[in-house]
């Protein structure tokens, strides 16, 4: 298959969601990070999803929508926290999940009666979902379990010659997937999967938020990952990811003592004044380091990193989100000191 590359102009946005009306998978550009956009009713494009990922099917894809009224011709029940929660934050980088219907096939929602419901923000997005008149289901748009991607370009080098195309429309804004929710009573809601939306600001409208313990650890075994993100080791380079919890003298000197040829440190930007090894920075502060996190973890690929030691962020607001995909690229190997 030859992959094509579009433009975000309102004529190859049409071509785009032409593909998608046929079965086609398109990586389309969101604020988060770049998805593989499917029709999330047709089973066969679902499949394709999977296929070109190389995911498992047991992990749920996310469906995206113009509007979040929209999600009740695919759900059974909305509660009335999740239209509060819309109202604030849809569109944008939040994810509800809720009881779904037929019109949702169970391959999209590995194998669950439950779905996850996005709006998202990203001009692109949105407007390709309103040509095309369905339901995307976009999981992020890299061979599974690698870093995802946050441009076109990081698109195409995953999947040139897997989709038909990739719209390219520039970089992502917030750098890591969406904050992903289930709605447990009236006033309580958890954390599936950290993201931009933090506790602190589900608080403002929620009388309780839960952290799911899959946040930090790994599930158990048989146990059924609710949403992506939870189940699979992710977000991982080529290189081994060891993150490591401590201040920068601490850092620096347990990074030399474990120093080879083929190190590389992941550290904030600020560290960088008289750090003696080999770095690349990722951030000054915690949204920061989520916009710059994938990108520089496949940076370290291309420099031929083959071990990495990453200063540990701050599991606050949304520093949680990117502490998550740390210890996920670290298969939960954390030095702490």
């Amino acid at each position: 298959m030859e992959t094509i590359l579009l433009s975000d102009n309102e004529e190859q946005l049409s071509i785009a969601a032409g593909l998608i009306r046929k079965g086609e998978i398109v990586g389309i550009p969101t604020e988060t990070v770049y998805g593989l956009g499917a029709d999330a009713s047709n089973e066969e494009a679902v499949k394709k999803v999977f296929a070109a990922k190389g995911r498992p099917a047991d992990n749920p894809l996310i469906v995206h929508l113009a509007d979040f009224s929209q999600a009740q011709e695919y759900t059974v029940s909305i509660p009335d926290l999740a239209w509060k929660l819309a109202e604030r934050f849809c569109p944008g980088p939040l994810t509800m999940v809720l009881p779904k219907n037929e019109k949702i096939p169970m391959i999209t929602s590995g194998g669950l009666d439950t779905v996850g419901i996005r709006v998202p923000s990203h001009p692109v997005m949105h407007r390709i979902i309103e040509l095309s008149g369905r339901p995307i289901a976009a999981p992020s748009a890299n061979t599974s379990g690698y870093p995802s991607p946050t441009s076109a370009e990081h698109v195409m080098r995953d999947m040139n010659g897997k989709i038909a195309a990739v719209v390219d429309g520039g970089a992502s804004e917030f750098g890591v997937e969406s904050t992903v929710i289930s709605i447990e009573s009236e006033d309580r809601v958890r954390i599936l999967r950290p993201g931009c939306v933090t506790r602190e600001m589900l608080l403002e409208l929620c009388g309780e938020v839960i952290i799911d313990h899959a946040i930090l650890h790994e599930l158990e075994a048989g146990q059924k990952a609710a949403s992506p993100g939870m189940k699979y080791k992710h977000y991982s380079p080529k290189a081994d990811i060891i993150m490591v919890e401590g201040s920068l003298r601490d850092f620096t000197e347990y990074a030399g003592r474990n120093m080879t040829s083929g190190t590389y440190c992941l550290i904030f930007d600020g560290d960088e004044e008289d750090f003696p090894y080999r770095y690349l920075t990722y951030g000054r502060n915690s949204s920061e380091q989520a916009h710059w996190l994938f990108q520089r973890l496949r940076e370290l690929d291309d420099i031929g990193a083959e071990k990495v030691y990453v200063r540990a962020p701050s599991p606050e607001g949304v520093g949680l989100a990117v502490y998550n995909r740390l210890i996920r690229a670290a298969g939960f190997e954390v030095i702490r000191i």
